[in-house]
């Protein structure tokens, strides 16, 4: 490590944000009536998108079978055992492993020897970080137009990517030799974005090695040791005191008797523009299975809302349909930048923001075709992204061309943003039904910065455009 990075890292640890300036305080307090007083910082309402990253020793094999079956599909067929025995989810490698006639067990056999431990992956995994650079990183993804990042810094499997206080009192020396998240922290923060970090407090195979087989296991799989309870809680204070992060991001809720409004309290405290998820404590309730603590915004995984929603959301996903390296995933199946761009246009006119996952491999270098996503994307907006930064969503999310082109809208500073999904057919373009109404104004291409003028004659808007084939055509409405 470089010294001037050493030296960056060890600031974070003595809580000290970037420019020197001490961490603010507030007063809020571990109950849901005083955490539902916490605004929506503006930072993340504006952002849009972030890089998620799941990185640890399930890099080392990057491997998942998979099936072409959603989840929800053999779920509503009474057992999702087909879906875990065949789990299209690298990072859950080890929980694969365990499942007798899982495809992972058969390759791990056959790749590895049957005797080789999920731990063998330690050393492999820290041998191949010492080529990492997050620069590079940090650098990629504010190329890709990323206002935030979110780390894994502890998945399901246990191992940490950072030098804890805490260690695990089942695996010796079970941690990534160099400090991952601090390094990461200090190169997101010198690049302009903000740095979230992920914990899965819900799982941890280290403490329950019950292997997940069916739906109900995500539940019973939950540690409930008072030992783990105090683990959970002394690793969040800790990632908060040394690292500062504007996002927790948990997953999969918390043991019973952990209180995550504790460690939101001090977190809003601490950091009054940080935001959590609603994944730090999961309950039951009348109107189904939800968050039993006040959060910032909920998280829909690989799925795209219907409608507007009045909260704060966003939507995470990989790019392939796995969020860890996985080697059977190349540009073939991956989605395509059109399609990527189509669906980030259509969570932000909703009122989401995408969490776009990458799988980089052990040593840290990101798949060309992960690569070209990025760099697609953020080509994408360095053009049209005044009509995403910084917008809320209009009265409606979408509508139809009169020659069924689809169109998403957003609103920002006095003007209506069009952001047509589809080239259009015809130079003419007509949208009927759209709440508007006076004449005069303009339309302007973000692509080229030209305008034209546009009509409503009898509820219907009327303009013209001439564009070339793109993954998505943004329009600026406005009054003058």
């Amino acid at each position: 490590m470089q010294i001037k990075t050493c030296i960056a890292v060890a600031l974070f640890a003595l809580g000290i944000l970037p420019g020197g300036m001490k961490a603010q305080t507030g007063n809020y307090q571990p109950n849901n009536p005083s955490l539902s007083q916490h605004p929506l910082p503006k930072w993340y309402d504006d952002a849009k998108l972030g890089i998620f990253i799941h990185w640890g020793l399930y890099s080392v094999p990057g491997w998942a079978k998979g099936t072409d079956k959603t989840f929800e599909e053999l779920m509503a067929g009474g057992s999702v055992l087909e879906w875990f025995n065949n789990n299209p989810y690298a990072e859950w490698y080890l929980n694969s492993l365990k499942l007798e006639g899982s495809t992972t067990r058969a390759y791990h056999e056959k790749t590895f020897g049957a005797d080789f431990p999920y731990d063998g992956f330690v050393p492999m995994f820290n041998a191949a970080i010492k080529k990492w650079d997050p620069q590079e990183w940090a650098k990629i993804f504010r190329e890709a137009g990323a206002g935030y990042v979110v780390l894994t810094t502890k998945h399901h499997d246990g191992f940490t990517l950072w030098p804890s206080r805490h260690p695990n009192p089942f695996k010796s020396q079970y941690a990534a030799e160099r400090d991952l998240v601090g390094e990461l922290s200090q190169a997101v923060s010198a690049n302009g974005m903000k740095m979230g970090l992920y914990y899965s407090s819900g799982l941890d195979w280290t403490f329950n090695p019950k292997p997940i087989k069916e739906l109900m296991d995500l539940f019973t799989g939950v540690p409930q040791q008072q030992e783990y309870v105090r683990y959970v809680e002394n690793h969040w204070r800790e990632l908060m005191e040394r690292y500062n992060p504007f996002v927790l991001w948990a997953d999969i809720g918390s043991p019973q008797a952990f209180n995550p409004a504790n460690v939101i309290a001090d977190f809003y405290n601490r950091q009054p523009e940080g935001v959590v998820n609603d994944r730090h404590k999961m309950e039951m309730s009348p109107t189904g299975f939800g968050s039993a603590v006040y959060y910032d915004f909920n998280t829909p995984e690989y799925r795209i809302l219907d409608s507007i929603a009045s909260k704060k959301w966003e939507t995470c996903r990989g790019i392939g349909k796995s969020f860890g390296y996985n080697q059977l995933e190349d540009a073939e199946t991956f989605l395509s930048v059109e399609e990527l761009i189509e669906s980030f246009v259509d969570i932000v006119s909703k009122n989401g923001n995408l969490l776009l996952n990458i799988g980089p491999r052990a040593d840290g270098s990101i798949p060309q075709g992960q690569l070209e996503r990025l760099q697609g994307l953020g080509a994408w907006l360095k053009v049209n992204g005044e009509a995403i930064y910084g917008t809320r969503p209009w009265n409606v999310a979408m509508a139809n061309t009169a020659t069924g082109e689809r169109v998403r809208f957003t609103r920002k500073d006095g003007s209506i943003y069009l952001i047509l999904l589809d080239t259009p057919k015809e130079k003419a373009v007509q949208i009927s039904g759209l709440p508007l109404s006076g004449k005069g104004g303009k339309i302007t291409d973000l692509a080229t910065g030209k305008s034209v003028k546009y009509s409503i004659k009898n509820g219907v808007l009327h303009f013209s455009v001439s564009a070339p084939a793109s993954a998505a055509h943004a329009f600026r409405l406005s009054a003058k």
